[in-house]
């Protein structure tokens, strides 16, 4: 239960698990196969994911922990049958993982269970993800797609994600978001700053723990950190109304430049853009982007060198200042 909690602390809206069924997800000779590799739990593959497969019971006491201390909980369901026990559980939606994106018949029975779905595309191509769009669209409108790479850990430049901005374009009706398999979290806080609206990573509580996932794993100080810098970056994004904002005005009156005269100009004389340049003034006056509007017109008391050009100095000067 301990990581639940941990993951709930460091601020993440959700904990995701993997929930297979394994005589569903592997023929009997893959579960026979020698399994020889120092992460392992067992002589057979099989064995090894029996040691660490956890149960029915065990899930649904994960699930009513998770209830309990406030966060989400679901799985990506790795066959279809554990994806049958995730829609017993009740959970809020399902993890179609990236070994199953291309399993066509699983992706139909998965979405008319009528959950969201959250899809990734490790492995995949644009080609097959547009087959997986037209597939579960018609059935389900509730799904996203998270650009993946299936790498453990993942290289930077093996991250691509640009492939976020093309799923946008090819997919704009579609949340997109970015599962993350590499060290670190520059890369992932990159992801939502591009636009990733759901952020999938591995956490473990200790990097060293046998298995090949650790090191792809974050430790929930990280995760912390990238709850928190996410948190940041989203607050960031704010309108994209570009103008005078509130908190620039101490700056603007301060440091903001205005019109001034560059010579003497006798009261009478009409403007040339050689008799005016732009400086930070007292008092304030015109703003430098109207410089041009001024040439032509005629001002109606002298102006000195140096002194500042304002509205009421300009005859029939309809901008207010």
């Amino acid at each position: 239960m301990q990581q639940d909690d941990d993951i709930q602390e460091c601020g993440a809206d959700c904990a995701k698990f993997q929930k297979s069924e394994l005589e569903y997800k592997f023929n009997t000779k893959a579960l026979e196969r020698p399994y020889n590799s120092p992460h392992s739990w067992g002589p057979t593959y099989g064995d090894h994911k029996r040691y660490l497969e956890f149960s029915h019971e065990q899930y649904k006491e994960l699930s009513k922990f998770a209830e309990e201390v406030g966060i989400f909980f679901t799985a990506s369901g790795m066959d279809e049958m554990a994806v049958e026990f995730l829609h017993e559980l009740n959970v809020p939606f399902f993890k179609v993982g990236s070994l199953d994106t291309n399993n066509f018949p699983y992706l139909e029975k998965a979405a008319k269970k009528g959950r969201p779905m959250v899809i990734s595309s490790g492995m995949q191509s644009m080609e097959t993800m547009r087959k997986v769009y037209n597939t579960v669209k018609p059935i389900n409108n509730k799904f996203c797609f998270l650009q993946c790479t299936s790498a453990y850990p993942l290289e930077p430049e093996d991250t691509h994600l640009r492939v976020i901005t093309e799923y946008k374009k090819e997919f704009p009706d579609v949340p997109i978001g970015y599962s993350g398999h590499e060290t670190g979290i520059a890369i992932s806080i990159a992801a939502v700053a591009m636009g990733a609206k759901v952020l999938e990573r591995h956490v473990t509580m200790d990097k060293t723990w046998k298995g090949n996932d650790h090191q792809a794993s974050l430790e929930p100080s990280e995760l912390q950190e990238l709850v928190r810098s996410i948190r940041i970056v989203e607050k960031a994004f704010g309108s994209p109304i570009k103008r005078l904002l509130p908190c620039e005005m101490a700056c603007h009156n301060k440091l903001g430049k205005s019109v001034v005269a560059k010579v003497t100009i006798p009261a009478g004389t009409k403007l040339t853009l050689d008799m005016m340049t732009v400086k930070v003034a007292e008092p304030k006056g015109i703003e430098p982007n109207d410089i041009y509007k001024l040439v032509g017109k005629q001002v109606n008391t002298q102006i000195n060198i140096d002194e500042t050009i304002t509205c009421d100095m300009i005859a029939n000067y309809g901008k207010k200042c």
